[in-house]
């Protein structure tokens, strides 16, 4: 067990000291305590390293709203105690603190599982209702559909305990720092680098999840070059709770075969062990019951020298503040709301739409100087005070995924009643009361 800084993660080792160190990543709204069934197995050959996310299972509430600064704690958190080269599984989130780890820090990654994982999970808009509806409900209604989204019907009617605990170990997170996951995972988007990880990775999925399931999993298998696909049989989301024993072949199998020698980043060589440096593994038995394991890839050329850079032209002059804008515009918006306006554009309104993206989002709401959450309360005002309630519906929806709940934005329009007048207000309740309802009502 660790006290944690705010830096760091909170974290649990198991097995010999001196074994190699495989790491587990938890999923978004769950513990360490989700790879229970699998640590006495894996704790047998390896150092078993797991973490819980900010405001997870007690750990201490410092929030993080993406996935790279994630990745940066559990490095802190690894340098401290002296682990420099791992093995890594991650589920959902934590698959995504995987891809990270691989693009980013490749020399300090031997091996990657991804499960229940995707390079994109589902969309920005999804995430981010989900935190407004935490933001202004708390986080019981979340909880309560939990074990709808992790486990299949059966599991879940014939395991009352474990849905149980699923839904009281959400219940007892932090509710700021599940919304920074939340943020942290609509931010999460590397489908255009999936060739970019190297090392020797298996995607492990349960044919029954509705979260991240094959399709997905076929998406990252087809994107990274030495990737095996997984399919567990009559699991859910959360397979490693689901179908611990197959899961934990799977893992043993995977890690025991598929370890790469050390890469050097400063000369671009892999490593060569001297005997016995490199530890042999021994694949355990099959389980009857259990998915097959995955054959591990043929083998390479054991050193490769990478061909040097090619010098990239410098840009030149001020950066085009279009990508920004749109990217903060989606952000703000969400990506519905840009997408069709977007699609309604035509070369009369093109260049409009484009001026939009340029100078409100990519000049104006992109600018350091106010966070979002005032930019939003500034942005409802002046459009009550021009009587622009045709926009004023994106704003509320903006203004609760920036960060306000719907008591500050009846305090902004109370506001807008004295200063802008009666009549005035009273339109914008009407538009925003609406919204409220539809963005705050927790989908069962």
């Amino acid at each position: 067990m660790s006290e944690t800084p705010p830096n760091t993660l909170q974290y649990r080792f198991d097995g010999p000291e001196d074994a190699p160190v495989l790491i587990l990543g938890p999923s978004l709204g769950t513990t360490w305590h989700m790879w229970d069934r699998q640590v006495p197995e894996l704790a047998e050959q390896w150092r078993v390293f797991r973490y819980d996310l900010p405001g997870h299972g007690g750990a201490p509430a410092y929030p993080t709203d993406a996935v790279g600064d994630l990745t940066a704690r559990l490095l802190a958190t690894l340098d401290a105690l002296g682990v420099q080269r791992f093995g890594y599984a991650g589920c959902a989130l934590g698959g995504a603190v995987g891809m990270e780890l691989a693009l980013r820090h490749p020399e300090r990654l031997a091996s990657l599982v991804l499960i229940a994982a995707s390079p994109r999970f589902g969309s920005a808009d999804e995430f981010r209702q989900r935190g407004v509806i935490v933001r202004t409900n708390g986080l019981d209604p979340i909880a309560r559909t939990a074990p709808d989204r992790w486990f299949t019907s059966g599991f879940a009617a014939a395991q009352p305990a474990i849905t149980e605990w699923a839904v009281q170990m959400v219940r007892t997170t932090d509710p700021g720092c599940y919304i920074a996951a939340c943020e942290a995972l609509a931010a999460f988007d590397v489908r255009r680098e999936l060739a970019g990880i190297g090392v020797p990775t298996l995607v492990l999925v349960g044919s029954e999840d509705q979260v991240t399931g094959p399709a997905e999993a076929r998406t990252l298998v087809a994107g990274i070059p030495d990737a095996r696909l997984a399919v567990v049989p009559g699991a859910s989301h959360l397979v490693p709770v689901e179908q611990p024993a197959a899961v934990t072949d799977l893992l043993v199998h995977h890690f025991s075969t598929a370890w790469q020698p050390a890469y050097d980043s400063a000369t671009g060589q892999t490593v060569l062990p001297a005997a016995p440096g490199q530890p042999v593994f021994v694949p355990p038995q099959q389980h009857p019951g259990t998915p097959q394991a995955v054959q591990p890839p043929q083998s390479g050329p054991i050193a490769e020298i990478a061909p040097p850079a090619e010098a990239q032209p410098q840009p030149t002059g001020r950066p085009d503040p279009y990508d920004a804008g749109t990217k903060v515009r989606r952000e703000v918006l969400g990506d519905a709301h840009v997408d069709r306006v977007l699609a309604q554009a035509d070369d009369f309104s093109g260049d409009f739409q484009e001026l939009l993206t340029r100078y409100t989002w990519g000049e104006i709401w992109d600018r350091p100087g106010l966070d979002r959450r005032t930019r939003s309360c500034i942005a409802l005002t002046a459009l009550v005070a021009g009587g622009h309630l045709d926009d004023l519906a994106a704003h509320v929806r903006a203004a609760l995924r920036n960060g306000l709940t719907p008591a500050e934005i009846k305090e902004v329009l109370l506001q807008t009643a004295v200063y802008c007048g009666v009549p005035a207000a009273s339109s914008a309740f009407r538009v925003a009361q609406q919204v409220v309802r539809e963005e705050t009502t927790p989908q069962e």
